[in-house]
């Protein structure tokens, strides 16, 4: 048996004692035996750092909400089907075997030519200050919305008929002029206003109630240096979903619960009012 394939099983544990003893001293004493070995540990190790890489990756929000807003399938009346004769694959034993030793060859050939192809890692490129600091403010948004979402007699500290206040006071403190959004249209009713810290900059918020009293808040901070943006940037941190975009030296989010199929709809509702 090649050298390759019995190191590849020494790897995987897949020998008898005696034969993992044999290779071990082999490895000890045979500087090739060594080579092999180590671009076959190289091989595994980058294909499993391929995998997690790929598992990392986040679901997409779109996804989500296709899930979510999905229709069941209606139910149809099952037809008559013609019964077919049941098959069953039994192969023999030395079919099995074969099999077996096929799958096994392969399987270290594979790990073989992974460990000779040399590393190729991409340079990654670190994020921009800008990219940075929307992440923090985003970050902080999310765990902002989960807290005073659920404070139903603590929820704004302006009520909703103190738009002369709200106005004065945001514009003043947070730096961007704004107005007050109509959603009454998708169902959502103005409840008053909050100021917040968000990655160490006051945020003014004005907050929406739907018809199911879930909270969806327009959050508004002063940002200068970054181009106007009308592509909306949406992402889902864990629970809260939030749509964002940037215009005239601001940057904006609408703040949901990330079931809301329609917060993309609201934002650009919100995105044309204010």
């Amino acid at each position: 048996m090649p050298l390759e394939i019995r190191l590849s099983a020494f790897m995987d544990g897949e020998m008898s004692r005696d034969e993992k003893e044999e290779l071990e001293k082999l490895i000890a004493s045979d500087p090739e035996a060594r080579r092999i070995l180590d671009e076959l540990r190289h091989g595994s190790d980058v294909g499993r750092k391929a995998l997690d890489e790929v598992l990392k990756e986040p679901v997409p929000l779109a996804l989500v909400r296709s899930i979510k807003s999905a229709q069941p399938p209606k139910t149809r009346d099952p037809s008559p089907r013609l019964a077919r004769p049941s098959f069953k694959l039994a192969p023999t034993g030395r079919q099995s075997l074969a099999a077996a030793l096929i799958l096994f060859v392969l399987g270290g050939g594979i790990g073989y030519l992974f460990g000779m192809q040399p590393a190729q890692v991409p340079a990654a490129t670190p994020p921009t200050p800008a990219q940075v600091a929307m992440r923090n403010w985003l970050d902080d948004i999310a765990a902002y919305h989960r807290i005073y979402s659920r404070q139903p007699r603590h929820m704004v500290e302006l009520q909703a008929s103190e738009q002369d206040e709200i106005s004065k006071w945001l514009s003043n403190t947070v730096g961007v002029k704004f107005n007050f959004p109509d959603l009454a249209a998708d169902g959502l009713v103005f409840q008053g206003a909050r100021l917040f810290i968000a990655s160490g900059k006051p945020v003014g918020q004005l907050v929406y109630k739907n018809l199911d009293g879930e909270v969806i808040a327009i959050c508004f901070t002063k940002t200068d240096g970054v181009a106007n943006s009308n592509n909306f940037d949406e992402t889902i941190r864990d629970d809260v979903s939030i749509v964002s975009w940037y215009r005239d030296g601001a940057t904006y989010a609408v703040v949901g619960p990330s079931s809301d199929a329609m917060l993309d709809q609201i934002a650009n509702r919100v995105s044309a009012e204010i």
